[in-house]
């Protein structure tokens, strides 16, 4: 995982964002830290009281308003090499009046529709707001996402390193999921493998036993494994990019599966493949999910499918497109998302089974190779 955030981004995507803002109407764009102005500009900032802002009118240049003390970062990251105007702010200056100020003046008058990013702090949207006060305030989710959700094969490589990263961590999961071993434990040990393997921060460890797999976003507890136990591990990570990882493979410690558990688990193996199977350009999300969806219900087991079939990764773990029903948006090549129906049995146990795949031009690419079988670990 060698590779650099600065090769991923030119100033082309800057340039794109402000053809799409202008499509849809939207004046001008006002992105705060996090992953929106990542992706346009290599600049990973952190997120504080002090205003940052790449700002993208529809006419004249974008530029980077920075606090002052801040702006030695900017040169130093990926966005330094973009050639955007920096404006660094002082202490004593009103950030928010500096953005309505270069705005408007590219504009050639105040703007009429201004989209943040749909994670920027409140104070930050609502001090661009009352700086602008005759525009209106939206989203600039409908212009980042037609941008970020088809991937280059570039990013696609990246996410495929995080994957086969990740692929290494679950096997070895025999080496640390055995029954007498807390949930906590097991997780802790998974964590710092996800960095040894290169990723460079941990976005999250479920290691659901027993009745907790039941729980598909369980927290690690002190729960010790039992002999028997299905055990649903769903673990991720960042990569030194910011691309991300995620999968999720389900295990039973130290026995075999009952004749029930076996009879489902194979339903959700079924699912879960139709659907991968399913993608490929001009098929909607929503079919996809239907792909899994229909095959666990159709076997008695839809009721305990809980959640929808998948959702984009990117710079952000959860991003478009998401595949769930009602989402008619059809798939395009490059598109990256996951894939990861569940059986769930409150108080009981669950299973899920969950892989990263593009859509390419006649099909899918899986990025996660591990068995997607329930993998029988001794106790």
């Amino acid at each position: 995982m060698a590779s650099s955030t600065g090769a991923l981004v030119s100033i082309d995507r800057v340039h794109a964002a402000r053809t799409v803002a202008g499509e849809l109407g939207v004046d001008v764009l006002v992105l705060t830290p996090g992953s929106d102005l990542r992706y346009l500009s290599g600049y990973h900032a952190h997120a504080m009281e002090r205003l940052t802002a790449l700002v993208v009118p529809r006419r004249g240049e974008p530029l980077l308003v920075v606090p002052r003390l801040e702006a030695p970062m900017v040169d130093a990251s990926p966005a330094g090499a973009l050639g955007l105007e920096v404006h660094a702010w002082d202490e004593t200056d009103d950030p928010f009046a500096v953005v309505a100020r270069e705005v408007t003046a590219r504009l050639g008058a105040a703007p009429s529709r201004v989209a943040v990013g749909a994670r920027t702090w409140a104070e930050h949207a609502l001090g661009v707001h009352r700086a602008l006060p005759g525009s209106a305030l939206e989203l600039a989710t409908p212009v980042l996402d037609r941008l970020r959700m088809v991937k280059t094969p570039a990013e696609v490589e990246e996410l495929a390193l995080a994957g086969a990263a990740i692929d290494r961590v679950h096997a070895r999961m025999g080496e640390w999921l055995r029954v007498g071993r807390t949930e906590a434990e097991v997780g802790a040990d998974v964590a710092a493998a996800i960095l040894a393997e290169g990723h460079v921060g941990v976005d999250f460890t479920i290691v659901g036993s027993g009745p907790n797999g039941a729980s598909p976003h369980h927290e690690l507890s002190d729960r010790v494994v039992q002999a028997g136990d299905l055990v649903v591990v769903d673990i991720g990570g960042e990569t030194a990019t910011g691309y991300r990882s995620d999968c999720t493979r389900t295990y039973v410690v130290g026995g075999e599966p009952d004749a029930e558990v076996a009879e489902w688990y194979a339903v959700l193996r079924d699912a879960q493949e139709a659907a991968v199977a399913a993608v490929r350009p001009g098929v909607t999300a929503e079919q996809v999910d239907a792909a899994a969806r229909d095959r666990i219900a159709a076997a008695g087991w839809g009721g305990h499918f809980i959640h929808r079939t998948g959702h984009g990764i990117g710079l952000d773990t959860h991003e478009a497109p998401y595949i769930v029903a009602g989402n008619d948006l059809p798939l395009e090549a490059g598109m990256a998302f996951s894939v990861e129906p569940g059986i769930y049995l409150a108080g009981r146990c669950g299973a899920r089974i969950e892989d990263i795949v593009v859509c390419t031009d006649d099909g899918v690419r899986t990025l996660n190779e591990g068995t997607r079988e329930l993998v029988v670990l001794p106790g």
